[in-house]
Order: C-alpha cells, then structure tokens, then sequence
C-alpha cells in the first residue's frame, strides 16, 4: 500500500508540527527531514561560524554568521514552494534583527545571505553540489561554499555574472573568499575541527 504525503503550500510549512525534534527543508512542497549528521559535521559547522563571526568583529563588519537557524526562500521550478535551511549562513546585522520577529525564513525578494556554506554528509552530497548549487546561484547568493570531509574538500563558488565560478582547495590551502578577503583559513583547519 503506497501512502501519498499531501505537499505544503510554504505558508502551511511555516505552521508545520509534527510534535518531534525533527527539523525539515521543504523542496517542490515535500518536507525532506534534516538528518542530525556525523560528530565531524556538527564539529566543521561550530568551527567555520565561531571562525567567521570573529572575523566579522574583527573587521567591524556589520554583519553575523549564523548556524542552522535561518531558512532561505527558493525559487525552484514547478509550483509548489522550496525552502533550503544553509549549515552557516552570513547576513547583515539589521536582516537578523528582522528575522527575530517572524519566522527567520529570508523570502524570494529579500536581499540574499552574503554567504552560505553547506556541510557535505553522505546522504547530502548529491543535494549539496546539485540542487543547492542551482537554487543559490538563482538567488544571487554572491558566495556558496561547499565543505566536504567525504573528499577532504573545499569548494567556494564566487558569483560572477550571474553565474557560479568554482575555486577548489585542499590541504594547507588557505581558502580564498571574496566576501571576507582577509581570511586566513585552510582547509585542514575546518576538516581538523573538533569543537
């Protein structure tokens, strides 16, 4: 016996309650359940916002980064709604503090994170440098890394033109951002993680 999951309007996601823990992405109107991931996953994730936020006070920057509490809005094709939730988002100050009054979803025609990076797992990897790869590219996301401990990775995709320009980094590389251009990271140092 097949079940069939009626989709959500984005409006009924927002609402949506199903008395667990489990937190969902919402793509093409389905609720895709976020699994918990790896120790290493939640490790990278806590590093690369602890990292980006002293870099921001650093450069008195009026901005934050922030981990898995912001949605971003997404227009993908077909007429049921897309809803992506970004492992760390950046975003300016005065956004956040809108977002703290409503439900912190950034909609379609709100300015976009400044950057999002996604942390590769096993059962994300397609979904991480496919899907999320289009959906950001389309909301002028000027900045997507994407973190792989799978294949000891970083992949930053700069917006140019409207379009993705992908720049790889391995090892004791220091990875190269347009939007935090003094950034001293490698990739050893966001693989090594540990907290």
């Amino acid at each position: 016996m097949t079940t069939i999951t009626p989709k959500l309007t984005f409006a009924e996601y927002l609402k949506y309650n199903d008395g667990t823990d489990t937190r969902y992405e919402l793509v093409n109107g389905k609720l895709i359940p976020m699994s918990l991931g790896s120790g290493q996953h939640g490790a990278v994730i806590g590093f690369i916002t602890q990292f980006f936020q002293n870099e921001i006070i650093r450069l008195n920057l009026n901005w934050t980064a922030k981990a898995m509490v912001i949605g971003v809005r997404s227009p993908r094709a077909g007429k049921w709604e897309t809803s992506r939730i970004p492992d760390v988002v950046i975003i300016p100050l005065p956004q956040w503090r809108e977002l703290r009054n409503r439900e912190a979803v950034i909609e379609i025609n709100e300015p976009p994170p400044l950057l999002v990076v996604e942390v590769v797992s096993e059962s994300t990897k397609t979904v991480d440098y496919r899907a999320k790869r289009v959906e950001y590219n389309a909301l002028n996301i000027p900045e997507y890394w994407i973190v792989d401990p799978l294949i000891n990775k970083v992949t930053v995709f700069t917006l140019i033109d409207e379009l993705y320009e992908p720049a790889e980094f391995v090892g004791a590389e220091r990875i190269l951002s347009a939007t935090l251009p003094e950034l001293k990271l490698t990739v050893e140092q966001v693989l090594s993680a540990e907290e």
